[in-house]
C-alpha cells in the first residue's frame, strides 16, 4: 500500500536532498539530466538554484522552462514537474550566496550567474514503508527471496 504523502513531506524531502536530476527537453527533444543543489525550498515546495547563463544547460531551460527534478535515496524516490522561471534579482543572489558556490562562480558579481526558480506543480512519491534501514533489508530480502517488496506511490498536485 502507498504511504500517505502531504506537501509538507515533499517540502521536507526537497530541503533534505543535497543534491537533485533536473531533467529538460533539449532543442531536438531528447531528455537530458542535470545534478543540482537546490539553494532554497519554499513552504509552497518551490526550489531557487543558481545556474550558469552560458551554455547548453541555460539554453534548454529558457527554449523549454518545464523540468522534472528528482531525488533518489535508499526506499524512496521523488518525482516533481515543475516550471523554470528566470530572475534577475541581486538581493536574492546574496541572500542564496555560499561557499559551495564559490567553486562554480567568480563571485557574485560574476556576469556568467544565473538565478532560477522551479514552481513545482505536482509531485510523485514512491517510498517503502519503515524509512531508510527497512527499506534497504526489504530490497535485499526481495532480491534473496524472489518475493516483492511491497510499498508504492502516491501523486498530488501542489
Amino acid at each position: 500500500m502507498a504511504e500517505e504523502i502531504t506537501k509538507e513531506d515533499i517540502v521536507s524531502k526537497l530541503r533534505d536532498a543535497n543534491w537533485v536530476m533536473m531533467t529538460t527537453a533539449g532543442a531536438d527533444g531528447k531528455l537530458v539530466s542535470h545534478p543540482m543543489v537546490p539553494q532554497q525550498v519554499t513552504d509552497d515546495a518551490d526550489v531557487w538554484f543558481f545556474v550558469s547563463l552560458t551554455g547548453g544547460h541555460a539554453e534548454a531551460l529558457k527554449a523549454s522552462p518545464e523540468v522534472n527534478l528528482s531525488v533518489a535515496e535508499a526506499g524512496s524516490w521523488l518525482s516533481v514537474a515543475a516550471d523554470i522561471e528566470f530572475i534577475e534579482n541581486r538581493a536574492k543572489i546574496d541572500e542564496l550566496w555560499n561557499k559551495d558556490v564559490e567553486g562554480w562562480f567568480k563571485g557574485k558579481d560574476d556576469p556568467t550567474i544565473g538565478l532560477i526558480k522551479a514552481t513545482s506543480e505536482s509531485a510523485q512519491f514512491w517510498g517503502l514503508p519503515g524509512g531508510k534501514i527497512s527499506a534497504l533489508a526489504r530490497i535485499v530480502k526481495s532480491r534473496v527471496s524472489g518475493d516483492r517488496t511491497g510499498g508504492g506511490s502516491e501523486a498530488m498536485e501542489l
